[in-house]
């Protein structure tokens, strides 16, 4: 009995050596297999398109980078920047106002990316038809919004709060001139039918989301139209923690950004990875690029 116990034991010895350990790194080849690449996003849409979204570019990065790449979901915006900021995000897809803020508080972090549409972004202005608002193309005729309810996306997002926010005050808007409290939705979805169902007259929104969702014909027309086009401001990009340099090597994060402008419409895999995120193409894009974000950012008090 002892004889077949030792055999036994002996045979599971190999099988216990190549298990992964409690840390989640296991021996290979003499060194040590780090964590997968944990990428992750500002919940700005419906969490279930996302997670189709992401599990597709995970699979992409992953064949691309040749290590493992796990998509992680977070609950808000503000979770966002903070997962990022204590390193248990490598990669997010930030709005231009979460993507300063999170490279305010991890230095060296770098926006290494962003779709072809971001650097010429928009939000636009909707309104439930009963409202009674007609849609204008100077951005002095946002005070027909006065006495009217309205609503934004998160607190936090760039196309659906801060920029709206900022061109109401640029047209003399203030938000008390509109009626009852400002809704914050949290994100553009829920934007789109919280207007739709004239909840609230007017909402503010990204413009990809509204044309994607448009598009699916998931938008009543009959219900709610678009009232104003904001002028182009630079948004969505890219954020990579400099942590990912110990872990991949001092040129990781080239590898990542080549990935993405690699991406290529000829191909049917990558050609719906871009459809998923309404882009032709990925380009560079730099910190610098939102020094405009940040300078708004600070003015409205999303920034200290």
């Amino acid at each position: 009995m002892k004889k077949i116990l030792l055999s036994g034991l002996l045979l599971l010895l190999p099988l216990a050596a190549c298990s992964p350990n409690p840390s989640g790194t296991s021996a290979t080849n003499g060194g040590t297999e780090t964590k997968p690449l944990a990428i992750g996003a500002i919940p700005d849409q419906d969490p279930q398109k996302l997670q189709r979204q992401y599990d597709k570019l995970a699979a992409y990065l992953e064949k691309e980078l040749g290590v493992p790449v796990e998509y992680k979901p977070v609950t808000d915006y503000t979770a966002a920047v903070t997962v990022f900021k204590v390193g248990d995000l490598d990669l997010v897809w930030f709005g231009g106002l979460t993507g300063v803020q999170a490279r305010l508080q991890v230095p060296g972090a770098e926006a290494i990316a962003q779709r072809d549409i971001d650097a010429q972004f928009h939000s636009l202005f909707i309104a439930n038809k009963k409202a009674g608002l007609k849609p204008f193309k100077d951005i002095s005729d946002l005070k027909q919004l006065k006495g009217h309810s309205f609503t934004m996306g998160s607190e936090s997002s760039t196309s659906g709060r801060l920029m709206p926010q900022y061109f109401l005050q640029q047209a003399g808007l203030k938000l008390e001139d509109l009626k009852g409290q400002v809704g914050f939705s949290g994100d553009h979805d829920k934007t789109i039918k919280l207007v739709e169902a004239g909840t609230y007259d007017v909402g503010a929104v990204n413009e990809s989301v509204w044309k994607k969702r448009v598009d699916s014909k998931e938008v009543d027309p009959n219900k709610v139209q678009v009232l104003w086009q904001t002028p182009a401001y630079y948004d969505y990009h890219w954020v990579i923690n400099p942590e990912v340099k110990k872990r991949y090597g001092d040129d990781f994060a080239k590898k990542v950004q080549s990935a993405f402008l690699k991406l290529d419409p000829t191909v049917p895999e990558q050609k719906e990875i871009l459809g998923l995120f309404e882009a032709k193409k990925f380009i560079p894009t730099q910190n610098s690029n939102y020094a405009q974000i940040e300078t708004i950012g600070r003015q409205i008090g999303k920034i200290k």
